[in-house]
């Protein structure tokens, strides 16, 4: 299987629900036909990956929406 860069490493500040902010960084990529979007910290210790559902193209935009659901959601609560 081949990997592709969907999108390369994007700093992002995701505003936390109890006040302040987390910067992270994400990138999106393709691993055969399967989808992820990889989340780590400024220094590089991974987050979390999550893998997009199949058929699931998104545009910028919307990666930062799934980026602040899994930090503020998922990995916070």
């Amino acid at each position: 299987m081949e990997r592709a860069t969907i999108q390369d490493w994007t700093p992002s500040k995701v505003p936390m629900k109890f006040g302040g902010f987390r910067a992270v960084q994400y990138r999106v990529y393709r691993d055969g036909s399967r989808r992820f979007q990889e989340i780590r910290e400024n220094d590089g210790s991974p987050i979390h990956t999550l893998e997009l559902p199949d058929g699931m193209r998104l545009d910028r935009g919307s990666y930062e929406v799934l980026l602040r659901y899994v930090l503020v959601d998922v990995v916070a609560a």
